[in-house]
């Protein structure tokens, strides 16, 4: 049984990728932040109470900001593999809290690197490290984007994933440590944040559908984005882990589609006109703008095998239907008298 330890694992991609390990017999460890509320909803599923003689995945409290807590998990699970998933993800968001992502998107994975170089030279048994990049890192550089596109970032956070990046590649060239960066493209889901542009719309169409909402807030309709779903993603991850030496590989679907079109998609399928309740505001614009991404996966197709299974418009079907299936269950709970708190709309 191999042992398995990942950053980030209570996000959209740490839940699909312990799903995927604990279905390949993987003994599966996750680092979880403390809070004073529960954060592990993506997991539920999953997890099972650590008495149990049975249970194969932990949880532990830690972390990226905290580089001496990173180490004492890792002496302690001993992983074959980690996945550091963990970020400030929202790009919107790093432009007002700039220095946090930058600490735990960029420094927290030199932290983690250094942790995993110590924990080596003091013995601890080989450990292969999936990076996950993004593709922000191209920004502006014109599609389609590949491995050998030249890095243009337009956010804070698209800075830090860059920096995390090339940590990643010294790290390998000067320690000889099994490292891949993953720079995926953008990957949704019916797990994606609500705050994220593709979910913010299913879920608003979704309450909008039942008369449970009115409105809906976006910003920018012409921004272009190679979507995909985030389940197939983390197989690719898992991929690059298994490959007989690291590199870098691009993850995409090839095909580059406006958030207008997701919108016109998602409204179609929902049955409304989406032009009666979507409106612009300003405060969803970025500083500097990325308008074109489209990814070259074709080394990842070529070298790992790997290759999406779902498609654009199934992508979105797949979210429209769970969100309208979710408003439902909070109309239900309205109706019988329950309190039912919504924000979405009124998020970036």
């Amino acid at each position: 049984m191999k042992t398995a330890l990942i950053f980030g694992i209570t996000g959209q991609d740490g839940s699909f990728l312990a799903e995927l390990l604990l279905a390949k017999g993987y003994d599966v460890h996750g680092v979880i932040r403390r809070a004073s509320t529960f954060n592990t909803d993506r997991i539920d599923a999953v997890y099972r109470d650590p008495h149990e003689n049975r249970a194969t995945m932990h949880l532990h409290y830690g972390d990226m900001s905290d580089g001496t807590g990173l180490r004492r998990v890792i002496a302690h699970v001993q992983p074959d593999e980690i996945y550091n998933l963990a970020a400030q993800s929202h790009v919107r968001v790093s432009f007002d809290q700039a220095e946090y992502t930058a600490d735990v998107v960029a420094t927290g994975t030199l932290r983690a690197l250094e942790a995993v170089r110590d924990h080596m030279k003091a013995g601890g048994k080989p450990v292969r490290f999936y990076q996950a990049g993004s593709s922000e890192m191209f920004g502006a550089a014109p599609p389609p984007q590949n491995e050998s596109t030249p890095f243009y970032p337009r956010s804070p956070y698209a800075v830090s994933k860059v920096a995390a990046h090339w940590y990643a590649v010294n790290y390998r060239e000067a320690y000889g440590l099994f490292v891949s960066n993953g720079i995926l493209f953008n990957h949704e889901s019916e797990r994606r944040g609500e705050t994220f542009v593709t979910r913010k719309i299913t879920r608003a169409l979704g309450r909008i559908k039942l008369g449970m909402q009115d409105k809906l807030y976006l910003g920018n309709l012409d921004a272009r984005r190679d979507w995909g779903y985030a389940g197939d993603y983390v197989e690719a991850m898992w991929m690059m882990l298994q490959a007989s030496r690291p590199d870098d590989y691009v993850v995409a679907t090839g095909e580059s589609h406006s958030v207008l079109e997701f919108l016109e998609l998602a409204g179609e399928y929902s049955g409304l006109d989406w032009k009666k309740h979507v409106e612009t505001d300003a405060r969803y614009f970025r500083p500097s703008e990325v308008d074109h991404l489209r990814g070259d996966s074709s080394k990842a197709r070529r070298e790992l095998g790997w290759s999406p299974k779902i498609g654009f418009p199934a992508l979105v079907r797949l979210m429209v239907d769970y969100d309208l299936d979710l408003a439902k269950q909070e109309r239900t709970l309205a109706e019988a008298g329950h309190r039912v708190v919504f924000r979405g709309s009124a998020h970036a």
